[in-house]
């Protein structure tokens, strides 16, 4: 199921209930800036016990067109990877 950023708002608005929307929209967007900001300078954004997001580089390499067999250059690409925290994964495993 994904969600969506007013829905994730509504959630944090209802569990702190001292904090006005608008500040917890601009939290949220900070945050989401300074991770895609991050990214692109190549680092690794790591939450402690919950996530790591990091950039893996594709090397360039050369590849057949299948309908031609002509020798294609692929350049040089950015993945993102992420990769969730073995305690995270048990408890969203669970049965409930």
């Amino acid at each position: 199921m994904s969600k969506v950023k007013s829905d994730i708002l509504k959630q944090l608005a209802n569990s702190f209930p001292n904090f006005l929307k608008r500040d917890l929209n601009l939290i949220f967007d900070i945050v989401i800036y300074e991770i895609s900001n991050s990214l692109k300078r190549g680092e690794r954004v790591e939450l402690r016990d919950i996530f790591i997001i990091g950039v893996k580089k594709q090397k360039e390499r050369i590849a057949l067109n299948p309908k031609t067999l002509e020798k294609i250059k692929i350049p040089e690409k950015k993945n993102i990877f992420f990769k969730i925290s073995k305690s995270w994964n048990t408890k969203i495993n669970e049965k409930i």
